[in-house]
């Protein structure tokens, strides 16, 4: 349409040519036009954190204030089972030596974390107000669109060595899978450090 170039048949083969030279050129505003969306699950609020930062994706995001961290459908408070992240490089049953001098794994605090929240829920907070004592690295689910020059954006912030290492992982695998299933948008990225 820009260059009114239109009237010649488009395959596969002048479709690739075509963004390839779009890229090139840097007139990414024509990718805009296509989409992807991803749902990521067993991911931090950490990570949603930093995925939500990208003001031109579209997320929903997992509610601590409706979802209630039970098992089953209908609320038991005294069997919450909330799950965490932990970092990979960390063990979470190693011994972490408090400014009290206590010894605590990061199992036990995050044992402790659900005791105070489900402790707070029995006390008649709502999971709203009960929320406010949950850590960044409780588990959650965001699923994400957004249009594959802000991908690349994301891609290209994301899977840079300096990025946090969860989001980095996850963003590196994401990209890799893209690179296979629409090479002609993803497969000029290789992110650094690898």
């Amino acid at each position: 349409v820009c260059y009114q170039s239109g009237n010649k048949p488009v395959t596969m083969e002048t479709a690739q040519k075509f963004v390839r030279m779009l890229l090139r050129s840097g007139h990414e505003s024509v990718i805009e036009h296509s989409s992807l969306t991803v749902q990521f699950i067993n991911v931090s609020r950490g990570f949603t954190h930093e995925l939500v930062r990208h003001r031109l994706t579209s997320p929903s995001q997992e509610s601590t204030r409706y979802v209630d961290y039970a098992k089953e459908d209908k609320v038991d408070l005294d069997r919450f089972q909330l799950k965490f992240i932990v970092p990979p490089h960390k063990d979470e049953k190693e011994n972490v030596k408090l400014e009290n001098g206590q010894l605590l794994s990061l199992e036990d605090m995050f044992t402790n974390i659900e005791m105070y929240y489900r402790g707070l829920r029995k006390a008649g907070f709502l999971a709203e107000d009960a929320r406010q004592i949950l850590p960044i690295a409780t588990k959650s689910e965001i699923v994400v669109t957004a249009n594959f020059r802000e991908w690349r954006h994301v891609f290209s912030m994301r899977t840079q060595k300096a990025a946090h290492w969860e989001i980095r992982s996850t963003m590196v695998k994401l990209l890799q899978e893209l690179q296979v299933l629409i090479p002609v948008i993803f497969d000029d990225f290789a992110p650094s450090g690898n």
